[in-house]
């Protein structure tokens, strides 16, 4: 009988490189304290996950997760059969409520001890792979120089395709599409992200400004909860994306009921774990929806979470590249060995579970929360 034995953490901050500080109508993204999870199972099986939480976004972070794993998550799962996943990340859901990017950090842990222990990639003990190949894009923001250094370095980095953060004032944020359409081209792929940051005025205001520069589609234009605005904002000529107001399975439905989007916008962190997220693009994939995986800017075990889930999900955007950066945005990644991207398109690789290992530094620094 295969049980949790073990949990272990180590906290991480890592350094942002400051020509991709990313800026949006949430705030600012230059600092991220990731928590890094290992689980061990009686039968020997290793797994790791990432709580990739920022206390801005989120609510999350290393320091709330520490917390909950300690004081509840951990004595939920532990001494617990291994097999089913989902049997764990229910009793992590009795334990504590709410904390989804922590729980999936565990969970992404526990589903990588089981591939792991079936000796298949994440991806296929999720039930695909459907695709071996996901197509990627990267976050622009800012105006003047900001703007150019930011997309420059993306650029060197093998990005081609891309979002612009807007959700400001309309005028403003038209002005600043223009000058990214100028920087990146006319046929380059470039979508806007709003961060929920409009009131419904002023994002159909921005939609009839900004539709001229052909943007791909417009990201949460409004504020989470309001489904009735974003489906008054559909049919003006941009793709409606989903994000904030989509967390878990409750979410999405809302949304399909509300006719609220044209694709959503799904994460292993508000998803809690990437089994859910599969169920949850699942149910998106047969009301017609399309799926693109978001990022809260995780670092490389995150990065290959995003990819086995990308991977095994149904309804995969073919029109809207996700967002799975890896280490892009840090100064240095935490991986032995670098997910398989050249910026534009990420890889699936065929070694079991996620199929990255950390570095000796980083795999050095985890404790056990007994």
């Amino acid at each position: 009988m295969n049980t949790v034995d073990d949990l272990e953490v180590t906290a991480i901050s890592p350094v942002v490189r400051p020509e991709l500080v990313v800026a949006g109508a949430r705030g600012t993204h230059d600092r991220s304290d990731f928590l890094l999870v290992r689980v061990t199972t009686s039968d020997g099986a290793t797994g790791l996950g990432e709580v990739s939480a920022t206390l801005q976004w989120s609510g999350e972070d290393a320091g709330t997760a520490e917390y909950l794993i300690k004081k509840a998550l951990a004595p939920a799962i532990l001494g617990r059969l291994l097999v089913p996943v989902a049997d764990l990340e229910r009793r992590m859901d009795e334990a504590v409520a709410g904390a989804p990017f922590t729980k999936a950090g565990i969970s992404t842990a526990l589903w990588d001890a089981y591939a792991r222990m079936l000796e298949v990639p994440l991806a296929v003990a999720l039930g695909g792979p459907l695709r071996t190949e996901v197509p990627v894009k990267c976050s622009l923001s800012g105006s003047g120089r900001r703007l150019h250094d930011v997309y420059h370095a993306a650029f060197a980095a093998g990005f081609r395709s891309y979002k612009l953060k807007v959700g400001f004032d309309p005028e403003d944020d038209a002005r600043r599409l223009a000058e990214a359409r100028k920087l990146v081209g006319a046929d380059t792929f470039l979508g806007l992200d709003a961060n929920g940051g409009y009131r419904l005025g002023d994002a159909a205001r921005a939609i009839q400004l900004m539709r001229d520069q052909g943007p791909a589609f417009l990201e949460q234009p409004v504020a989470p909860g309001d489904l009735a605005g974003m489906r008054e904002l559909r049919g003006r000529g941009l793709s409606i994306v989903a994000d904030e107001s989509v967390f878990g399975t409750e979410d999405l439905v809302s949304v399909i009921r509300a006719e609220a989007a044209d694709a959503v916008s799904l994460y292993i962190g508000k998803a809690g774990g990437p089994g859910r997220v599969v169920a949850m693009a699942q149910l998106a994939n047969a009301f017609g929806l399309d799926v693109v995986l978001g990022s809260n800017g995780e670092l490389g075990i995150g990065a290959a979470a995003q990819l086995h889930a990308a991977c095994a999900a149904p309804g995969l955007s073919a029109r809207i590249p996700s967002d799975i950066i890896g280490a892009h945005y840090y100064e240095r990644d935490i991986l032995k060995t670098p997910l398989n991207s050249d910026g534009q398109t990420v890889r699936l690789g065929d070694a079991p579970g996620l199929g990255v290992e950390v570095a000796d530094d980083i795999a050095a620094g985890f404790r056990s929360v007994r």
